[in-house]
Formats: structure tokens, C-alpha cells, sequence
């Protein structure tokens, strides 16, 4: 095991300084859900630190729920709780998660006009005079998803930030601006989180996130909304209903996770986080192909 001292001018107590390396690798998969993590005498050989530091350090993980512990034993990396969201349905989160009979909470961080919106809203909506909806999902405290919406400031001059609050945006879309979302294109991408995201949804920076993104079009096939929305990849799972040979999801890594970053030097460790973001795209790549060719 590598020695790993804590740094003693750092203003966080010992104990906190632990659990947050613990922490991220079990964030980052280094130790899988249902792994055993080392033994008391282990993290105190590793981190130069007192028992009860480790041990205090093992509660406050246990508290997050993030590492479960018996009396006798060493503690367990906790299987998180996977939500599933199907993509390719027009439907949002919020009403796909109640018809779960789970209550989503939203909260609306911004809503603002705006002429600079991203050059696929300002393409899907023909107008350069949008709105600007950011909004946090939680489920029972727990940060899901990050989701960015662009609209036509035009149709939806009416809407107010507090008619938005654990509400659903398609819903309200249909009861109040007879606009119902009724076909659409999505893509999913692998990106690393950036840090104004990654602080919003608890996770660090650069870690891995599931991007659902795509434009929606109202009853009358006219374009009414541009969104992206950011899932953490350990509590979100996108499911695919795969129908015929037809192409139904677009799957592949960000170019952010490969483009603009120093070829490692050979025998040099990969991040984990970006590891972990690769291999999710590969996967979800193999089970699409997978699905058509057994359609």
C-alpha cells in the first residue's frame, strides 16, 4: 500500500482529510461497491494517523452513507442507489420519476433572457432571443441532475421562476402555454464535470457525468425547447427501448474527455474518473448494438 500522509498545514481537521480521499475513490470506482476498504491498521499505516482518527474519519463515511460497517469487520464501500431514466421518451425527469411515485425536488437557480444562447439552441429555436432556465434535481437531498434549458423568449414571456419550483417544465409548458412537448432528438455524451457543475451536484471536479441533451418540438412540430441536462453517473442509468435497426440513441465520449489533454507518458497511470467516463460510453455503445441486433 502507498503511504499516503496527511498534510498537517492543511485547516481541515485529519479525519476530514481522510474520508475525502476515501471518498473520491470510491466516487471514482478505485474501490468498487461492495468492496472491502483496508483494515483500520491498514488507513492508519497509509495516512501516518491515530485509530480514532481513522475511525472517525470511517463514521463520517458511514453517515453519507457512502461505507457500511458491522461490528468485527472492515467496512464495505456502499452499492449506491441507481435511478433510471428511459431517453429517448419526450417525457422529462420529473415526470418519469413521478409516475415512479418518487417526488423529485427542483430547484430553479436562474431564469434570465439572454441573446448568447449556444449555437444548437440558437439553430433548434430560430431566434437568437431566448431564456435561460438552470435548474437543480434532488431526490430526497440527493443532487441527480444539473439541467440547462434554453426557450423562446417570445412564447414564453409569461414564465416565472417560482411557477418552476418542484414542478415540471413540460407540464406546465402544456397547462399554461397550450405548448405539449411531443417529439424530439436526444444525444448522450461522457463528459468530465466542470467545476460550477461539479459543485452544484456534489461530485469533484472533472468527474465523470452522463450528458442528455436534444431539442423538443410542440403538437404543431414548431421548436419549443433546447436543453442540457447533466446526470451523476453513479446514481443516474439511461434505459434504452430498442425498436428494429433503427438508430435510436446517439452514444459516444465528449471530445473533452480525449481532445486537448498531454499524452501520458507509457506505464503512467490513467485518471480514474476518466477512465470510468470512457468505459460507460463503450458500454452503453455495446448494449445499444447489442439490443439491435437482437431486434
Amino acid at each position: 500500500m502507498i503511504r499516503m500522509p496527511v498534510d498537517r498545514t492543511d485547516p481541515r481537521p485529519l479525519h476530514a482529510q481522510i474520508a475525502g480521499a476515501l471518498r473520491a475513490e470510491i466516487r471514482d470506482r478505485s474501490i468498487a461497491p461492495g468492496d472491502t476498504l483496508p483494515s483500520e491498521a491498514a488507513l492508519r499505516e497509509r495516512f501516518g494517523v491515530s485509530r480514532s482518527v481513522v475511525r472517525q474519519a470511517l463514521a463520517t463515511l458511514e453517515d453519507e452513507g457512502a461505507v457500511r460497517r458491522t461490528r468485527g469487520r472492515a467496512a464495505v464501500a456502499a452499492v449506491p442507489t441507481e435511478h433510471h431514466r428511459f431517453v429517448q421518451r419526450v417525457t422529462g425527469l420529473f415526470d418519469q420519476f413521478s409516475a415512479d411515485g418518487l417526488r423529485l425536488s427542483t430547484a430553479v437557480l436562474s431564469l434570465e433572457a439572454t441573446r448568447s444562447g449556444v449555437p444548437s439552441a440558437t439553430r433548434h429555436l430560430g431566434t437568437r432571443e431566448l431564456l435561460r432556465l438552470e435548474r437543480m434535481r434532488s431526490l430526497d437531498g440527493d443532487p441527480l441532475s444539473y439541467v440547462r434549458t434554453w426557450l423562446p423568449a417570445e412564447r414564453f414571456a409569461a414564465l416565472d421562476a417560482a411557477m418552476l419550483r418542484d414542478a415540471s417544465l413540460h407540464r406546465l409548458m402544456e397547462e399554461r402555454f397550450a405548448a405539449v412537448p411531443t417529439s424530439g432528438r436526444r444525444q448522450i455524451r461522457a463528459v468530465p464535470a466542470d467545476p460550477r457543475i461539479a459543485r452544484e451536484l456534489g461530485v469533484a471536479a472533472d468527474a465523470p457525468l452522463l450528458l442528455l441533451e436534444g431539442g423538443t418540438f410542440d403538437q404543431q412540430g414548431a421548436p419549443l425547447e433546447w436543453f442540457e441536462s447533466w446526470h451523476r453517473s453513479d446514481r443516474v442509468v439511461f434505459d434504452i427501448e430498442a425498436e428494429g435497426a433503427a438508430d435510436q440513441v446517439r452514444i459516444a465520449p465528449d471530445p473533452s474527455l480525449t481532445a486537448s489533454r498531454p499524452e501520458a507518458p507509457a506505464g503512467a497511470a490513467r485518471e480514474p474518473g476518466l477512465d470510468r467516463a470512457v468505459r460507460l460510453a463503450e458500454e452503453l455503445r455495446a448494449e445499444l448494438d447489442r439490443l439491435r441486433r437482437e431486434g
